[in-house]
């Protein structure tokens, strides 16, 4: 499973997820990907258990990134443990997802395979997701008026 080698603080706060993603919201690497349509903490599980869905469909075809990394630690407190006595100790780790976030990519396959394998591997999120294409991002080239289209729009 994905866990950073070191950090430089053991424990973090909560924090917020408010508003859109502004980081990773475009895809770069692949021709497919799959985005986030809701907030949430996705844990390094989480992940491994969609890549290994994905990468079991589309057996050695193509290729897969993983956009996301969890970074937060998530800490509990022990079983049957009385209030006070400080923070508990990280147990696992989380990625925090805002809506428009890329979270897999894939690339090297049809369409029809990626949206199979992307499927498979949204059942294992907790949260609603979107296939998307390259093309969904290209903006569309403005279109130029033609001279007829000037003329009756002056008049």
């Amino acid at each position: 499973m994905l866990s950073p080698k070191r950090t430089k603080y053991r424990k973090q706060q909560r924090g917020r997820m408010k508003g859109k993603a502004t980081r990773g919201n475009r895809i770069n690497f692949g021709e497919y990907g799959l985005v986030a349509l809701e907030p949430a903490w996705i844990t390094a599980r989480q992940i491994e258990a969609s890549r290994r869905a994905m990468t079991r469909y589309v057996r050695r075809g193509g290729q897969i990134w993983i956009r996301i990394f969890p970074d937060k630690p998530v800490t509990q407190r022990a079983a049957e443990t009385r209030m006070g006595s400080g923070k508990g100790n990280p147990e696992y780790w989380v990625c925090v997802v805002k809506p428009g976030r890329i979270l897999f990519e894939m690339g090297g396959v049809a369409e029809p395979i990626a949206r199979e394998a992307m499927r498979l591997a949204a059942q294992k999120l907790p949260i609603k997701v979107k296939f998307v294409t390259k093309a969904d991002f290209e903006k569309p080239e403005p279109a130029q008026a033609t001279a007829s289209e000037v003329a009756t729009s002056s008049v």
